[in-house]
């Protein structure tokens, strides 16, 4: 028995960033899952996030991550990921959320 991950086509992708972002206040696209990042810097990301909302939502970009970059670049203008969107705004990767937080300007920023 072999496990094939869930893939999905470009259009799939494109279809799941513009709903995400459209319908959640805070969206996290990352590697991996919440229970399970699959990188240290989505790892970060989520955590950062996590100090101050319990709502996130995560969209796993591994099923298909070609097709997420570039969906997301039509948002955000980077291909990096992970990647945090706050009421539709981008606002960035985890060395964003890192320094916004030092700064003690993260919880404002995702409306905590």
């Amino acid at each position: 028995m072999s496990f094939e991950p869930e893939t999905r086509s470009p259009e799939e992708a494109h279809a799941d960033v513009e709903e995400t972002i459209e319908n959640n206040e805070v969206a996290l696209f990352m590697k991996g899952t919440e229970m399970m990042p699959q990188c240290g810097y989505s790892r970060k990301a989520l955590g950062l996030i996590g100090q101050y909302r319990d709502e996130i939502a995560t969209v796993n970009v591994l099923t298909a991550t070609d097709a997420y970059r570039e969906a997301l670049s039509e948002y955000s203008g980077r291909e990096t990921i992970p990647q945090t969107f706050v009421d539709g705004e981008f606002v960035g990767g985890s060395d964003i959320l890192e320094q916004l937080d030092d700064n003690g300007d993260l919880a404002e920023k995702l409306n905590a």
